[in-house]
């Protein structure tokens, strides 16, 4: 062969290998969000082209069994998930979420220290998202809280990863993903996540950066959902990005969080513009959360003043004794662009029902789309 024809080749050859990298790592991408059916919101009304990837939430862990459940309410909902978001995006992938923030959290320490029970909720698992039609699992443990149950934790993701593939290579399916919701920081109040085992055994992780501050646990107003914190001293998003990978954990793996809910405080004294204001309770709703539709509507009914403050990349508004802390569309917009530019695998939000008709959901969406993952957005102090 001339080496005329092989350097024809070779260039041929990578042209189509780097070809179908940028289409397999296209499909890798995570644009996502959370439904769930207390919400209240039609499974009919999500828009789901603005999304690759959606978590329907939640499935059950029975402590008796260790078998993973769904309700009988919630069964019918559970069951059509799949095939109705798909009417709108045919490509949209699901998940079946199982635990969450209110779930029993004793039940899963329980179940992830013994081998047998281990197995119990993984094969249900499996057997549940495939009778649902579900594309993937996710596990919200929130969370292991001490070595011993960071290491059962490890020890089941092993195990879940080995069982799907074992599934899959059975059925001649294709693989369910696997995914979890984590802590922001790969530090739990000091307990570390097994970061090799969340690497080996999980497709990605979604940080829940967000609840940073609320009224039922921060007594001065703050932001709930901050991407930097200037003193270093609280959390943040930034800060729990970069601990997950100084930990260990690829950017490829890590999933970005961020609200479409805010929360809101009673200010001690009226109309205050500043974080770090004294308060004395929620306001509006028993705990102080309130979704991003809501928010809105509270702004133009009270002519509340709003602000974005681009050093914690956050907004907030206040009207009298109310004060609320949230994210808007610059908010949302400079999150995605972080992630995208941090080489992190994508974004979710929890939750889909709480939009104003799906304002956020596309702003983010657009967000990804125009960012060039080049520069690293850098905190700005």
């Amino acid at each position: 062969m001339s080496s005329t024809k092989s350097i024809s080749l070779i260039v041929c050859i990578t042209f189509f290998f780097s070809i179908l990298f940028r289409s397999s790592s296209a499909q890798t991408v995570v644009k996502a969000s959370y439904w769930f059916p207390e919400s209240e919101f039609p499974v009919t009304d999500i828009d789901s082209s603005l999304f690759t990837h959606l978590f329907c939430a939640f499935a059950n862990l029975n402590s008796q069994t260790n078998q993973v459940t769904v309700s009988t309410t919630n069964q019918p909902k559970f069951s059509n998930f799949t095939q109705t978001v798909q009417r709108r995006n045919p490509s949209v992938q699901t998940f079946l979420s199982i635990g969450g923030g209110i779930a029993n959290q004793s039940a899963f320490a329980s179940m992830a220290s013994n081998p047998t029970s281990r197995k119990s909720f993984i094969d249900s698992s499996i057997r549940v998202a495939r009778s649902n039609g579900f594309h993937g699992l996710d596990l919200d443990w929130e969370y292991p809280s001490s070595a011993a149950e960071m290491s059962n934790f490890g020890t089941l993701l092993r195990e879940w990863r080995l069982s799907v593939a074992a599934e899959a290579n059975s059925t001649a399916r294709p693989r369910l993903l696997l995914a979890a919701a984590v802590f922001y920081s790969y530090s739990y109040y000091s307990v570390l996540y097994p970061v090799q085992a969340v690497a080996n055994s999980l497709d990605w992780v979604n940080l829940m950066a967000y609840d940073f501050y609320g009224p039922g646990w921060s007594t001065v107003t703050g932001p709930p959902a901050a991407l930097f914190d200037p003193s270093n001293a609280g959390p943040s998003g930034d800060a729990g990005v970069r601990a997950w990978i100084q930990g260990g954990l690829p950017a490829s793996q890590l999933v970005l969080g961020f609200p479409l809910y805010g929360y809101a405080w009673r200010l001690a004294n009226s109309n205050i513009n500043s974080y770090s204001a004294a308060t004395t309770g929620p306001a509006i709703s028993p705990d102080g959360s309130i979704g991003y539709g809501q928010i809105k509507k509270f702004i133009v009914d009270n002519g509340a003043r709003m602000v974005y403050n681009s050093t914690v990349v956050g907004d907030y508004s206040y009207a009298g004794t109310t004060w609320i802390g949230y994210d808007d569309n610059q908010s949302i917009v400079t999150k995605v662009r972080y992630a995208k530019q941090r080489g992190l695998r994508g974004y979710f939000s929890w939750h889909v029902g709480a939009d104003d008709n799906s304002t956020l959901s596309r702003a983010a969406s657009r967000a990804w789309d125009a960012t060039a993952a080049t520069t690293v957005i850098r905190r700005k102090f």
